[in-house]
């Protein structure tokens, strides 16, 4: 990535985002969450694309098998051990977090631990440390046998 705006930055420049807490860690678990889904996905989905052009049905079978509640709950517990105090509390903000929704298909336990993660994406997002996001990424992946 080139020096100067980040992609959050010219983000919010484009369509002139206000009304933003100064603190980052005043956003609710749950608006982590939401955000650090989507960043997650991305993530994935760039990986499945570069690694070959293939029909839409095809990417998406390769992609769901990492953007799944267990998927993630397995990477959550293998970066752990690498994640900063800070991180770790953000993560267990949002691993601990009351969702409305229920788990589609995975356990209770698998769900909050993939909410935690996301919660930590978004955090991370939020915080234009994306390098930081594609580090946890990339080593919780390897370290859970996840073959990207």
């Amino acid at each position: 990535m080139e020096t100067g705006v980040s992609e959050l930055t010219g983000i919010e420049e484009a369509f002139a985002c206000e009304g933003r807490p100064a603190d980052i860690r005043l956003y609710s678990p749950l608006t982590l969450a939401y955000i650090g889904d989507a960043v997650y996905e991305v993530i994935i989905r760039t990986v499945v694309v570069e690694r070959g052009n293939k029909a839409a049905n095809l990417l998406h079978r390769s992609t769901i098998k990492y953007v799944n509640a267990a998927a993630q709950a397995a990477v959550a517990a293998a970066v752990m051990d690498m994640l900063t105090e800070e991180e770790a509390a953000v993560y267990r903000r949002g691993r601990n977090a009351k969702s409305n929704t229920s788990a589609k298909n995975a356990s209770i336990t698998d769900y909050r631990k993939a909410t935690g993660l996301e919660a930590l994406v978004g955090y991370l997002y939020l915080s234009n440390r994306f390098d930081r996001i594609v580090e946890l990424v990339k080593s919780g992946l390897e370290r859970a046998g996840y073959k990207l």
